[in-house]
């Protein structure tokens, strides 16, 4: 007979699994903080509406530009994670990649269906980040492994991405757009995962690894949805 699981003043117990408050912590203060990215993202897509003209002028350099300087704020926060500064770099960030959605839903919005496409998209993503955190909370199974294989599919479908801004082959477009979709929404996931298990313990970085699968997981969709579903007058 299996002895009867004792209340634990540190956490409490799921099944054979013990969720500490440290990772409730965590878990908690990654959502506040997630909300909080919110703000300057809406913010940096209506400056992006109005002001992206460059971006689809030079769409390139400007990809080439936003990727160096992601990269390097994500570098910066890595490097404050355990202060105050790191929270501002991850709004900076957030800011910069809203501004950079600004022309992606100024197109949508030129649509006769516009504003539907982008509501779908919002809830779709909304959608896939509470399924996949409650599979990670619920099941409380360790998905870490899934780390190199999703990092390398990543990479590759950069890649693929960056090759067809110079190829410009629709059904491409569509298939990275898709398989974006498909691994950022097994990142979230994987990065869910790690909070509950205790592989993550700052909630900074969690929070940026989580905000950055559901930006490419809402572009790709509303891509996706404008490229389908997509009405003209």
């Amino acid at each position: 007979m299996q002895p009867e699981l004792q209340p634990n003043p540190a956490g409490y117990r799921v099944g054979t699994r013990e969720i500490t408050l440290d990772q409730q912590r965590v878990l908690r203060n990654t959502y506040l903080l997630l909300a909080l990215t919110m703000v300057p993202t809406v913010i940096g897509a209506f400056v992006g509406i109005s002001t992206g003209g460059i971006i689809m002028q030079y769409p390139i350099i400007s990809f080439f530009v936003l990727l160096g300087a992601v990269i390097g704020l994500q570098y910066a926060i890595v490097a404050n994670r355990n202060s105050s500064l790191g929270v501002v770099l991850l709004l900076g960030m957030t800011f910069l990649l809203g501004w950079w959605l600004g022309p992606l839903l100024a197109a949508a919005l030129t649509l006769k269906n516009g504003p539907q496409l982008v509501g779908i998209a919002a809830a779709g993503t909304g959608a896939i980040l509470f399924v996949m955190a409650g599979i990670a909370t619920t099941t409380r199974k360790d998905f870490s492994f899934m780390g190199k294989f999703l990092f390398v599919g990543m990479i590759v479908l950069l890649l693929a991405l960056i090759a067809n801004m110079f190829l410009q082959i629709p059904a491409l477009a569509l298939t990275v757009s898709a398989l974006v979709v498909v691994v950022f929404s097994l990142f979230l996931l994987h990065d869910v995962s790690r909070i509950v298990n205790g592989g993550e313990t700052n909630y900074i970085m969690a929070t940026t690894g989580v905000y950055l699968s559901l930006f490419n997981i809402f572009a790709s969709l509303l891509q996706l949805l404008m490229a389908l579903a997509g009405e003209r007058d």
